[in-house]
């Protein structure tokens, strides 16, 4: 008995051993270099906040968390818009509803860089859009985002929004389903329309589904890296510099570590202020 008791223990605890070490362990490493004088290499001499004022007094860092604000404002938005609309579409038990739940599914199967690779070759005024328009005839057709500073932001929107929507629709269809028929039946009877349906009942029992969907895009643009990488680079300039690039050039390009260092506890903040939150409520709602 003693034996079936330990036996889980023993199993799981290598991978509670590594995840302690090679997660927590390297977030702690990564406070504490936030306030030395790493440079290319860790070091151990000691600067306090000196590292987070100069931080925010980047003007690569101030532009970094604008383009944050407005990508991480339209994904979320966005995405829960269209999922929330095809998953009331489908939830009329529409023909063929099995073969369009995996085509909307797709993208999420794929990982950001192919994503974001995709999408440049679709975006490209040489090879893309564009350039079929013109073979086409519409020789004045232009679609030059990716390479206009003022616009190319929202081409990580368009590709992003692309990935993951398929994704909240899944929630949201998951909890369409877990409405109690009784409630909408007797809503019905009552005289209720179909907007008011959803306007006062589905919508406000969706709101676990709502929480969710806006924790995980959130927590998803906050760390957006690769994406970006394969779709513009960052550039033009810095017009798509996102707080993970601006921790990754700062880290391994410019060989400032603590200043990278800082603007991943910024972003792990950002996080944490989105996650915490959420598990209390969670954690509150079950006890």
């Amino acid at each position: 008995m003693r034996l079936q008791d330990w036996l889980p223990k023993l199993v799981l605890s290598p991978s509670v051993a590594m995840t302690l070490l090679f997660v927590y362990g390297f977030i702690i490493f990564t406070i504490y270099l936030s306030f030395t004088g790493s440079k290319m290499l860790p070091s151990y001499d000691w600067v306090g906040f000196d590292n987070y004022r100069r931080l925010f007094g980047l003007s690569a860092w101030t532009t970094a968390l604008i383009n944050l604000a407005i990508f991480a404002s339209l994904y979320v938005t966005i995405c829960i818009a269209i999922g929330l609309s095809l998953a009331i579409f489908l939830d009329q038990k529409i023909r063929g509803e099995g073969m369009l739940r995996p085509i909307y599914l797709y993208p999420m199967a794929l990982s950001f860089i192919v994503t974001g690779t995709a999408w440049k070759w679709l975006l490209d005024p040489g090879i893309g859009i564009e350039h079929t328009m013109h073979l086409w005839g519409w020789e004045t057709f232009r679609f030059d985002w990716i390479k206009n500073r003022d616009y190319a932001i929202y081409t990580l929107v368009l590709a992003a929004v692309w990935q993951s929507s398929g994704f909240v629709m899944a929630m949201f269809l998951a909890g369409l389903r877990g409405i109690d028929n009784e409630i909408l039946k007797a809503a019905q009877i009552d005289g209720a329309s179909n907007w008011n349906l959803y306007r006062r009942i589905v919508i406000p029992l969706l709101r676990p589904a709502f929480l969710s969907a806006f924790v995980i895009l959130a927590h998803l643009a906050i760390k957006s890296y690769d994406l970006v990488i394969a779709l513009t680079g960052g550039g033009p300039g810095r017009a798509t510099e996102l707080p993970a690039t601006f921790m990754y050039s700062y880290t391994f390009t410019r060989n400032q570590m603590a200043v990278g260092a800082s603007s991943a506890v910024i972003m792990l903040m950002g996080i944490a202020a989105i996650m915490v939150p959420y598990i209390y409520a969670e954690l509150k709602e079950k006890n």
